[in-house]
């Protein structure tokens, strides 16, 4: 699954994505290193003839949901059932996005404890999850909530010493497919959701202060 990430893109990172997806990055990017869900992300998406950069809540609440609380248990959307689930199945044929991120952290288990790892590209370029958002809108209220989910995937031979599932994490020849918004086939897709492979990432144990999610500091992803 995925639970917490960072986004600590540096310049020259946020300079290449605003050249993979052709947008203008924020004025003023301030640093997360412990983000959790029901927190504004940025996302990117299509609009068709250009890409945007939006802030979007982390938890996907359906178009047809009668209360938002539900986005705190749509956060990950496995890959595997995502055409068939009500709250994702329309989202995975119109709405797919990508969530650049730094990072994220997974939680192995031992005599009783749970221990943080972080996890990121060993060349240092930004992680691309493959996302999917909806709109919400309460009766009577005048504007839209935008939310997202993460599809997560089985882990690969680095992760699953320490969980069984992980993020879909995009290829770069991916990204036009997967926002593409004339591409309405789910079954297009499921290559898309393999494990991204072992010798691209790396990762390392950290403090057991990123359990907090309120704790926001470079100590989050400092080895240990």
């Amino acid at each position: 699954m995925c639970g917490r990430f960072t986004s600590l893109l540096s310049p020259e990172l946020m300079n290449a994505i605003r050249e993979i997806f052709g947008i203008t990055p924020p004025k003023q990017f301030e640093p997360r290193y412990n983000i959790a869900p029901t927190q504004q992300v940025w996302v990117v998406r299509s609009e068709g003839d250009h890409n945007r950069l939006e802030l979007m809540k982390w938890g996907l609440v359906p178009s047809w949901a009668k209360d938002p609380a539900i986005g705190s248990r749509m956060i990950n959307a496995r890959s595997e059932s995502v055409r068939d689930k009500p709250a994702f199945r329309h989202s995975i044929r119109y709405r797919r996005c990508i969530v650049p991120v730094s990072g994220f952290y997974e939680w192995s288990h031992a005599e009783g404890k749970k221990q943080p790892h972080f996890i990121h590209m060993a060349d240092g370029s930004p992680i691309c999850f493959a996302g999917l958002w909806d709109h919400w809108k309460g009766p009577g209220e005048e504007n839209f909530i935008e939310t997202f989910t993460i599809l997560t995937t089985a882990a690969n031979k680095l992760l699953q010493p320490i969980h069984d599932r992980m993020p879909v994490i995009l290829r770069p020849d991916d990204y036009g497919l997967w926002l593409n918004r004339e591409m309405h086939d789910p079954e297009q897709l499921t290559y898309i959701y393999k494990p991204l492979p072992s010798n691209l990432l790396t990762l390392y144990r950290v403090s057991d202060l990123v359990n907090n999610p309120r704790f926001d500091s470079p100590a989050c992803i400092a080895r240990c």
